[in-house]
């Protein structure tokens, strides 16, 4: 990975859901959270999550994420979102037991996708879920999936 692959987090057009003020990010934590430039995210969308479709919303059957095999439970995680329990909900935390160092991926959409770990992830989790707009979380060389919909539900599942 060079540096190319990356964009800095102020030039990030969505920095602000980082460093909004009702939950802003520490400067340590926030040096863990990496954009990546357009082109690594469209190249790791096409390779990771969909060949033709540019976002969630224009999924093909051709998709892995919208076969139902691939998943195997919905929960509801606008209500702990909303609610000052800073925690993920049990069940996403329970199917996935990565450790806190795995790389993990928060899919926008193609040219959109942050890298960051684990560990960052579950402990500003609502940050990153500002926009919910189809997002779907993979781990680096992990199965474990979640896609979150607008709806306030999050499908857990595996990659085929």
């Amino acid at each position: 990975m060079s540096n190319m692959d990356y964009i800095s987090l102020d030039d990030y057009s969505r920095k602000w859901i980082f460093t909004h003020q009702s939950m802003p990010i520490p400067e340590q934590d926030l040096a863990a959270i990496l954009p990546m430039s357009q082109g690594k995210s469209a190249q790791f969308w096409k390779d990771n999550v969909s060949k033709q479709s540019p976002d969630a919303e224009r999924m093909s059957s051709q998709d892995w994420p919208t076969r139902d095999a691939n998943w195997s439970n919905s929960v509801n995680w606008m209500s702990q979102w909303e609610s000052d329990n800073e925690e993920l909900p049990t069940e996403i935390t329970e199917h996935i037991d990565w450790q806190d160092d795995v790389t993990v991926y928060f899919c926008y959409e193609k040219y959109n996708v942050v890298q960051t770990t684990w560990a960052i992830f579950k402990k500003h989790w609502k940050n990153f879920l500002f926009f919910d707009d189809g997002p779907i979380l993979l781990g680096r060389r992990r199965k474990q999936a979640l896609w979150f919909s607008t709806d306030g539900q999050v499908k857990l599942g595996n990659r085929p």
